[in-house]
């Protein structure tokens, strides 16, 4: 099913909502909220559309909608799509990149912990040459409602390690690929979605965040983005 601009519109408002909120987006909601100009009724009907189309589903009868995998990823492929604009702290990871880098994993552990800290997200930062990883971020994603349950957070491990052992075979190059629920390539990672991008630190290198599908990748593709951005500039210098 091809959709039209204006369900375009409400799909990508509903899951920036459910990215936001954590709880089921409903019509009234919307048109009280962003003001599409339309009743509720008719939003209602698009909303069934995109459900129909495998978008959207209805967690419960009477609730509103939840992106499914499918509706994530046309929301993402909007963003890749789009002029975004450059991480709103750039200045922060320019400051962190001028830093005296005689200890390179001094350097590249701080570097880190900034990223997991601005992007809620588990991160990792793999250094190619040296087959090592540096992980910061449990304490961002452990905030989520999601992990309230037991089987998340075991999942969540699982898929931490298998990320870590296959790394180097996943192909990641300087585009940012992002794998959302079923995509990811590891079993028991339906819940869970991984942004990644191969960048110079100086040496070649990996940096990926790990999070529920519910996560900031408006930011957090920001960021990455102007993470490599800031890497290659430092580079010419």
């Amino acid at each position: 099913m091809k959709i039209t601009e204006r369900q375009g519109e409400i799909l990508n408002r509903i899951v920036q909502d459910y990215i936001d909120l954590a709880q089921p987006i409903s019509s009234e909601f919307l048109e009280e909220k962003h003001h599409f100009g339309i009743c509720p009724a008719t939003i209602r009907i698009d909303m069934q559309k995109l459900t129909d189309a495998g978008f959207l589903y209805q967690p419960h009868t009477s609730a509103g909608r939840v992106p499914t995998d499918k509706g994530y990823r046309f929301f993402v492929d909007t963003l890749l799509g789009a002029e975004l604009p450059d991480f709103e702290d750039i200045f922060k990871i320019e400051k962190i990149l001028k830093e005296e880098r005689k200890d390179a994993l001094k350097w590249a552990a701080h570097l880190t912990k900034f990223l997991a800290g601005q992007s809620s997200s588990f991160t990792i930062l793999h250094l190619l040459e040296q087959d090592f990883s540096l992980k910061e971020g449990w304490e961002e994603v452990l905030k989520e409602p999601e992990f309230e349950e037991r089987d998340f957070i075991s999942n969540f491990a699982r898929l931490l390690e298998n990320f870590e052992k296959n790394i180097e075979n996943l192909k990641i190059n300087s585009k940012i690929k992002i794998y959302i629920g079923r995509e990811n390539p590891f079993p028991k990672a339906n819940h869970f979605s991984i942004i990644s991008s191969r960048c110079h630190f100086p040496e070649a290198g990996i940096i990926a965040f790990l999070g529920p599908k519910r996560m900031a990748y408006h930011r957090n593709i920001s960021l990455i983005k102007s993470l490599a951005e800031a890497l290659a500039e430092a580079r010419e210098e």
